[in-house]
């Protein structure tokens, strides 16, 4: 088994866990509570790593072999994993509980996420890192919001805690593969690891595109973040959904993902970076803004989904593919944490904003919150990623 094979072994299992766990945790909240402050806040904890420890991880990525942090991060999936297995076994379902798995669970996300995107230049060429970046994409989302969703509305009819004990096995399955999975020793540093910091993060500042790219990412998160706190609230009293209605419409809307990732490589190559992404972020635009009119029908919900989920992928790919074909590899692990504590940072401040709109305005404003935020998203993206931003940056790249 080649390493890239074995590292798209370990995303397929590694996913098939995080996404049940993902799923299932806003599922339980509305078990708890109705109130929109109070689900939200398992989005505002869950995503507070990425803001709270993405810096640190990046350190930790390109000091330690990237493979066994991978490995680590499996581990804490799987302790996540198991705690909330053993809370369904006990009927021991809290909000404070929620809490410290989303927490917990997220963590090991940043760890892995950071070290899986690091790995990527490691067992593919230059020249098929978009092709290789959308694969673990769809691997990624195709399977944490496609296959797993319907899988979880059928698990809950067995029990709530059942989805968690599949997602033991599937992290154990990571856990093992990975072991495998052997990558390039680390390059010593003498340097204290707080001082290495501030080096990713020059470089991700200090280079315009990547800078432009981190600030749109940010307002694009923070808006999306708002909408998904809420989805699951918006799928029940809206929609009127129950668990299998909304797992299979998160499939449906996370199936435009798929079906992007077979024409995002010609739709790259034509437009170029930049159109591409700023067609995409126009689309969000446009879908977000729907949300907040469309009649509740759940098929319109859907198309319109699977439309954003399409478009979404687009600009990861060129937004991921970016920062490795401008990072030097000895910076790319923090340069890449850098981006999501910074862009990523937003999303819990997303919820949080998301859950306090919903509850005073209604479900429906925090879309047409979610699509002002993406306007402001899309006049960064206009400003800063243009054909000659691209340009000039290669040309930096190609002279270091």
């Amino acid at each position: 088994m080649t390493r890239w094979v074995r590292l798209q072994a370990v995303a397929v299992s590694g996913s098939v866990a995080e996404g049940l766990v993902v799923t299932l945790l806003p599922w339980v909240a509305t078990t708890i509570t109705d109130d929109p402050r109070q689900v939200s806040l398992v989005n505002v904890v869950g995503q507070a790593p990425w803001l709270l420890f993405s810096l640190f991880a990046g350190v930790l990525i390109d000091r330690v072999r990237r493979s066994a942090v991978l490995a680590t991060a499996y581990a804490v999936q799987l302790g996540a994993a198991l705690a909330v297995a053993a809370a369904g076994v006990l009927d021991a379902f809290s909000l404070p509980l929620l809490l410290v798995v989303a927490f917990v669970a997220t963590s090991a996300q940043v760890l892995g996420d950071g070290a899986s995107g690091a790995l990527v230049p490691e067992v593919v060429p230059p020249d098929r890192l978009p092709a290789a970046n959308t694969r673990l994409m769809v691997i990624d989302r195709g399977v944490v919001q496609f296959g797993v969703p319907p899988v979880m509305g059928v698990l809950v009819g067995v029990g709530l805690g059942t989805p968690a004990w599949v997602a033991v096995v599937a992290a154990l399955v990571a856990l093992v593969l990975v072991r495998g999975l052997r990558s390039a020793p680390a390059a010593p540093s003498d340097k204290h690891p707080l001082r290495d910091i501030p080096e990713g993060l020059r470089h991700l500042v200090g280079t315009p595109l990547l800078r432009w790219i981190t600030l749109a990412v940010a307002l694009g998160s923070f808006g999306a973040s708002a909408a998904m706190s809420m989805f699951v609230l918006y799928a029940q009293q809206v929609l009127h959904l129950g668990a299998v209605g909304y797992g299979v419409l998160l499939a449906y809307v996370s199936a435009g993902w798929i079906a992007s990732s077979l024409v995002v490589g010609p739709v790259v190559r034509w437009l170029g970076y930049s159109w591409a992404m700023r067609c995409s972020q126009a689309g969000m635009v446009v879908t977000v803004g729907l949300v907040a009119v469309l009649p509740p029908w759940a098929w319109a919900i859907a198309v319109n989904g699977f439309a954003q989920s399409a478009i979404v992928m687009v600009w990861n790919v060129c937004s991921q593919s970016s920062r490795q074909r401008f990072t030097p590899p000895a910076l790319l692990g923090r340069v890449l944490t850098s981006h999501r504590a910074l862009a990523w940072g937003c999303t819990p401040l997303g919820a949080l904003a998301g859950g306090l709109v919903a509850a005073e305005f209604g479900l429906r404003a925090v879309w047409v919150m979610g699509a002002l935020v993406q306007l402001a998203a899309l006049a960064v993206t206009w400003a800063g990623l243009s054909p000659r931003a691209f340009r000039e940056a290669e040309l930096v790249a190609a002279g270091r």
